[in-house]
Parts: structure tokens; C-alpha cells; sequence
């Protein structure tokens, strides 16, 4: 297996985590990496999330992720499995992940219909 290069996270600054994070897609799918817990196949990340992309638009996602340190990468064969790298993450931006992690959208937010006003 082979990784994917990431950047140091020292030479990352917080407005590209936070752009990174702007994103609805990518920001879901740095939530259900966390959740995941360990190595997960990239196209399996937003299974259960309602979420549905196609694979270039996948690639292009989990490379704006990469490139802002927020996960690590690493090719097994013809599959890509990727993690978020909290720990990391947490040390560099300390409470930004935990943060993400309890304060997720709630279930009646994510149904209730857009305001018209």
C-alpha cells in the first residue's frame, strides 16, 4: 500500500481548513469519515448520508480535503481508502473537529423546508 502526500499541517492555515469546510459535500463527508472511526473506501464515505456524487467530483472533494491536512490517503490496489487525521487536526486547531463533531446538523434542521423570506 502506498500513501497519498498530504501537507504538514504546520504549513496549513486556518482559511483553508475553512474553506475546505464551506462546502456542504465536503463537510458532510469530513463528518461521516469521523464517524467511520478508521480506513474507509472513499466512494463509501457518504453511503449513508443522503449524499450522492459522482466519482470525479468525489476525486476533486477528497483532494480539496487532502490539500487542506484535514484527511490522509493511501492506495490498496484499485481502491483508495482514506481517514480524517483528527489527532493532527485537533493539536493544529485545537477544539475545530470536536466542534464539527457535536454540533452536526440535527435531524428536524436538515428537514424543515427553506425559508422563502
Amino acid at each position: 500500500m502506498t500513501e497519498v502526500i498530504e501537507p504538514a499541517l504546520e504549513t496549513v492555515t486556518i482559511d483553508v481548513v475553512l474553506s475546505a469546510l464551506a462546502d456542504p459535500v465536503r463537510l458532510t463527508f469530513v463528518r461521516a469519515l469521523d464517524a467511520a472511526g478508521d480506513w474507509t473506501c472513499g466512494s463509501d464515505v457518504l453511503r449513508n448520508t443522503g449524499v450522492t456524487i459522482g466519482k470525479s467530483t468525489l476525486s476533486h472533494h477528497i483532494k480539496v480535503l487532502r490539500d487542506a491536512g484535514l484527511i490522509r490517503t493511501r492506495v490498496d490496489g484499485i481502491r483508495r481508502l482514506v481517514t480524517l487525521r483528527y489527532d493532527e487536526v485537533e493539536q493544529r486547531f485545537p477544539g475545530l473537529l470536536t466542534m464539527l463533531r457535536e454540533h452536526g446538523p440535527s435531524p428536524a434542521a436538515a428537514e424543515a423546508p427553506a425559508s422563502t423570506a
